[in-house]
């Protein structure tokens, strides 16, 4: 069976949520257990650098999203495991394809989109405050992508176009340089595509909505109380479609829990029973990872031994693959190129080839030496050096198998054996100048 590859990562941009969780982190943990699969999870630092300026805060994100994903059951041994700044080829590589990339296609970016969108709606100029970081932010993801060749990228619905943009850069590259990268596809949990955040709205760190991944049980249960609800009463039935509460809920129930709980909502469940239940499902998951998170926080130098011994295992693939594509696209060493003249001379020097000499007996021979300059036959005298050029000339036009039953005529040092005559003929393949 083919060995599959999933890559998965997480921006260092702030504590991690219950949507990096259910979105990024378990999947992927799941899919490294799994056969035939060989997983790539990393902290994407750079990707934070496109809207965070705080150096502390991406430090601390860096050790908060580690710990995560190695509290959650995440095995280093089994994966590769690393910060996206300590594999400096991502960088080189995102240049490359940079260099592939057509504007149209990035502007197309949602995220880009939606920040023109909201500088139009502001009457201001179109790209106010938009760096090049966000701009570029796709081709990044690319090169996080396709440094590994993922096959699956597990991700949120509003990832699935960054995907679909690799596949687009992937082309192009394997069209101008020849099929380096596979096509990557985005692996999505319907039910969990995007988790909802306390307002209803996508849960993310820069909506200030989320819920931390490992809060503490009573902030817990008191940033659930405060999700967002409509202002039906109990006893009145409640729809499932488009509440944040339900879906939720849903992203940690079993298929059977969640059709309990859509039958509660329908007959009228009150909305503190139904955050009640939310909170006491979620905790019966996350509360046996908190305790494995809090030590794994509390020895950040652990953490950065494992993190660096990943980047090594995943250098062992980048670099030889960065120098394939560096040649690929012409970085190349002078030293590599040789005029037609010398490759015509060293291609001579590595055959076996005939010597023309003169005797003291006044006659012309010669001789089939090998690459060492062992003399492997001698030829009869001839009378004239024309006769003899011309032995030389009609022999190497002839076969193979004509030379063989010739030198079987000839005089052979006594040191040299017949497989090494024959071999030495078979280089015979064209003419001897």
């Amino acid at each position: 069976m083919t060995v599959q590859r999933f890559l998965t990562g997480i921006t260092t941009s702030g504590e991690p949520h219950l949507g990096n969780y259910v979105g990024a982190i378990r999947p992927a943990i799941a899919a490294s257990l799994a056969p035939n699969v060989e997983s790539f999870y990393f902290l994407a630092d750079y990707h934070a650098l496109i809207k965070i300026d705080d150096p502390a805060r991406i430090q601390r994100s860096t050790l908060e999203i580690a710990a995560s994903f190695l509290a959650c059951g995440l095995d280093p041994q089994r994966v590769r495991f690393y910060r996206q700044s300590d594999v400096p080829e991502i960088a080189e590589l995102t240049w490359l394809l940079t260099c592939v990339t057509s504007k149209g296609l990035l502007n197309r970016a949602h995220a880009y989109k939606a920040a023109v969108d909201k500088n139009h709606a502001a009457g201001m100029d179109p790209d106010a405050d938009v760096n090049a970081g966000l701009f570029m932010y796709p081709v990044l993801m690319t090169a996080d992508i396709l440094m590994f060749n993922a096959h699956k990228v597990p991700v949120g619905r509003d990832q699935v176009q960054h995907v679909e943009m690799a596949r687009d850069i992937a082309q192009r590259f394997n069209h101008l340089y020849g099929e380096h990268f596979v096509l990557p596809q985005a692996v999505i949990e319907e039910s969990v595509a995007t988790l909802p955040g306390l307002d209803g709205r996508k849960m993310s760190k820069s909506y200030d909505n989320s819920i931390p991944l490992f809060a503490p049980r009573a902030q817990l249960q008191k940033l659930i109380a405060g999700i967002v609800t409509d202002s039906r009463a109990p006893g009145e039935p409640k729809e499932t479609e488009g509440s944040a509460l339900f879906q939720i809920y849903q992203a940690f129930a079993s298929n059977a829990e969640s059709a309990a709980l859509a039958q509660a909502y329908g007959d009228g469940i009150s909305w503190a029973d139904a955050k009640q239940a939310l909170f006491e499902r979620i905790d019966r998951e996350i509360a046996p990872l908190r305790e494995n998170y809090q030590a794994l926080i509390s020895d950040p130098a652990r953490i950065e031994v494992i993190l660096l011994e990943g980047a090594a295992k995943a250098r062992a693939i980048a670099a030889p693959f960065t120098a394939r594509l560096r040649h690929a696209v012409g970085l190349r060493q002078l030293s590599a190129l040789a005029t037609p003249a010398k490759t015509v001379k060293a291609a001579k020097s590595e055959r076996a080839a005939f010597k023309q000499y003169r005797e003291r007996d006044g006659k012309f021979y010669f001789k089939l030496v090998d690459v060492r300059g062992r003399v492997l036959l001698q030829s009869t005298g001839f009378a004239a050096p024309k006769e003899a050029a011309q032995a030389i000339s009609d022999l190497s036009a002839r076969g193979t198998a004509a030379r063989t039953e010739w030198a079987a005529s000839l005089v052979s040092p006594a040191d040299v054996e017949e497989a090494d005559i024959t071999q030495a003929l078979q280089l015979l393949s064209s003419p001897i100048l």
